[in-house]
């Protein structure tokens, strides 16, 4: 395990669902956490709740001066910046012919532009504190195609080739950088969604946000001979379909 006792993180979007989890997770391994969100109720509920090792602060992903602020205060006040956790994201239901441009390019804004701004504005501190560990959640929209997520599958397919790009260019710095793509996971973000989206993968259920931050602080602490890679916690969902695997043999 990769020793980051004493020095902390940053949790964009983890006021809720996967990014509550994973301060929760963070909290519990021995690292101090600075959540980012912009919802200011619940992140500073969350962060009372978590105790004198978790700090709220509000924080635009798509504004540089909010990353500097959210950055500084962790690294000056929670511990040496060691760990940054790209979860902040959004998601807009429409597909290609029907999603409106002000639409698509505000999906990439955050679920893209959101955390290169971030690893942008992080890696000189990180540098300075010897290296550490950048995670980006992406989706298993970053590895296949989604029908009526146009904006969604093209942010989440881009922050996976940024995740290996900003792998190779920190390498010689120590700092590394790992994509986590969660598949079906019951957060806010899915409430309107059924049962029926599970029912052919092999886990036949909707995965719980604590499933994820598991795989995010394995990431994060123990995976030191990792970079660059992608981790995928979906229930087998990119394996394929059970229900077309059990049909007649197709020859």
């Amino acid at each position: 395990m990769q020793k980051f006792d004493g020095r902390s993180a940053v949790v964009t979007g983890g006021a809720q669902g996967i990014g509550a989890a994973v301060a929760r997770a963070l909290v519990d391994a021995g690292i101090r956490v600075l959540i980012g969100d912009l919802d200011d109720d619940e992140g500073k509920r969350l962060a009372e709740s978590l105790g004198e090792h978790a700090r709220y602060r509000h924080l635009d992903v798509t504004d540089a001066k909010d990353w500097r602020a959210a950055l500084e205060e962790s690294d000056e006040e929670l511990g040496p910046l060691a760990i940054l956790v790209n979860n902040a994201g959004i998601v807009d239901f429409h597909g290609v012919a029907d999603e409106w441009p002000a639409q698509f390019r505000h999906v990439l804004d955050v679920n893209l532009y959101g955390p290169w701004l971030g690893m942008h504005s992080a890696a000189p501190i990180l540098r300075r504190n010897g290296g550490g560990a950048i995670v980006n959640i992406s989706s298993t929209a970053g590895l296949t195609g989604y029908s009526g997520l146009g904006g969604y599958v093209a942010s989440k397919w881009g922050l996976r080739g940024l995740t290996k790009a900003a792998a190779l260019d920190f390498a010689e710095d120590g700092i590394r950088v790992c994509s986590v793509h969660p598949g079906p996971i019951r957060t806010p973000m899915t409430a309107g969604l059924g049962e029926e989206i599970v029912t052919s993968q092999p886990i036949p259920r909707f995965g719980d946000p604590a499933e994820v931050a598991a795989m995010v602080r394995f990431v994060a602490l123990e995976a030191t001979y990792s970079t660059g890679s992608e981790f995928v916690v979906d229930g087998g969902a990119t394996a394929g379909s059970v229900a077309i695997s059990k049909g007649p043999n197709i020859r």
